[in-house]
């Protein structure tokens, strides 16, 4: 299910409560505990090449972007 078909759905069943509690009791996204979809970048959200160290929480290309801002200095 896409998440576009999730939010039509939803306003569908706005008007009948019981059934969009039961429709959200089995068919909501799950809470990620573990794996590439929990660590997502707080920019732009994109999960690959994921930065956490110094508690940055970007991606690569996102930091390269805001580095000097944040005060990283290029050494090439």
């Amino acid at each position: 299910m896409t998440a576009s078909d999730w939010r039509k759905i939803l306003k569908q069943l706005r008007g009948k409560p019981k059934k969009m509690e039961k429709f959200l009791k089995h068919n909501k996204p799950k809470e990620r505990k573990t794996g590439i979809a929990r660590k997502k970048c707080e920019r732009c959200g994109r999960f690959g090449a994921h930065i956490k160290s110094y508690g940055i929480n970007l991606c690569r290309q996102c930091f390269r972007e805001v580095a000097v801002e944040i005060g990283f200095k290029k050494y090439s």
